[in-house]
């Protein structure tokens, strides 16, 4: 007689099959939990309920910007490593001699910045400035009072200038 030997199972195609699903997600889990702790997520405002209630504040200072007809323009030189402001008022601009600008990534508090800005003379500011990584920046240009301030947005590598106004309030 002539007897067939079954295959053993650890030779059939199916039972690894059925093995590898539960394998592969035991895989991803630990894929996404390394993803997670090696990049945790970041609020861009550790107190953003107080930052939700000085909103007023806020709008104000916007509108004074608007009230003094403020505008400027941001630009990145990369042959000198320099961001030059233009800025622009209805009034005298050298007036305004102690300027901040926030540099604010969205997603990462890690790579934010505050500039203090060196009036070069008539309409022009400048300071000196690394290269910022790739993505959306948010950029907020404030007297060192604190009494006004203009906002504007930049997208790095590919804009090398943003403009920057007083939000519509």
């Amino acid at each position: 007689m002539n007897s067939i030997q079954p295959t053993p199972w650890y030779r059939q195609f199916w039972p690894w099959f059925i093995i590898a699903l539960p394998f592969t997600a035991v895989v991803a889990s630990f894929a996404t939990l390394i993803i997670a702790t090696q990049n945790p997520d970041g609020l861009v405002a550790d107190n953003y309920y107080k930052e939700g209630l000085g909103i007023n504040q806020a709008l104000a200072r916007d509108q004074q910007a608007a009230a003094l007809g403020l505008s400027g323009l941001v630009r990145l030189d990369n042959n000198t490593q320099k961001l030059i402001l233009t800025l622009t008022a209805t009034g005298p601009v050298t007036q305004y001699t102690d300027l901040q600008l926030r540099m604010v990534h969205p997603t990462r508090q890690h790579l934010d910045r505050t500039l203090s800005l060196t009036h070069e003379g008539d309409d022009r500011w400048s300071t000196p400035l690394v290269p910022l990584s790739s993505g959306h920046w948010h950029l907020q240009l404030e007297s060192a009072q604190g009494d006004w301030r203009m906002t504007g947005r930049l997208l790095q590598p590919e804009q090398q200038q943003a403009v920057l106004q007083p939000q519509a309030g």
